[in-house]
């Protein structure tokens, strides 16, 4: 089964606006993408079965609560065979301080963004992920973050260009 979800001026909107603030409440929004408040609910619900929000999260001011090192590590498998870098990934998936994982083109396979504890813990990480027979990293380098100069506060949805109607399909949905 399929479903087909126009997003239209109104679905833009509720996309763009939960995307910065998902802290309202539906008559908040109904209100300030002009819908009323049962519409608003049906839309952000289609919205949500169709797969268009991953989660809704709050963005906590790290700095005024613990102590934390950001950093960035880059990774080069030896073996970039599809084999290890699933290996890979499934390692990491169990680390929580790397909380994002992308794969590159180009001289490196993954670059990550982590939240560690201090640098002892995140020398410990590098250090086992450096030894793991699974998979072999040619090359690891660490990037500590000095400064956060700026943060992400969403992404530019007003810049990039929408698509005119997405179609789910139930049975390929993770595709």
């Amino acid at each position: 089964m399929k479903k087909s979800i126009k997003i239209d001026s109104y679905n833009k909107k509720i996309l763009a606006t939960l995307h910065l603030r998902a802290d309202l409440t539906n008559v908040e929004l109904a209100e300030h993408v002009n819908l009323s408040p049962s519409a608003c609910f049906q839309r952000v619900k289609l919205l949500k079965e169709a797969g268009y929000f991953r989660t809704f999260h709050a963005d906590i001011n790290l700095e005024k609560i613990c102590y934390h090192v950001f950093a960035y590590v880059e990774f080069t498998l030896e073996d970039n065979s599809l084999n290890c870098r699933r290996k890979f990934l499934s390692v990491i998936e169990d680390i929580p301080e790397i909380m994002d994982c992308m794969q590159l083109s180009g001289d490196v396979d993954f670059i990550s963004f982590c939240c560690f504890s201090d640098i002892t813990l995140l020398n410990k990480t590098c250090d086992m992920l450096s030894n793991q027979e699974a998979f072999s990293l040619k090359k690891l380098t660490t990037r500590i973050v000095l400064e956060r100069s700026k943060f992400f506060l969403g992404y530019p949805l007003e810049r990039l260009k929408w698509r005119d109607e997405m179609i789910i399909d139930d049975e390929n949905e993770g595709n």
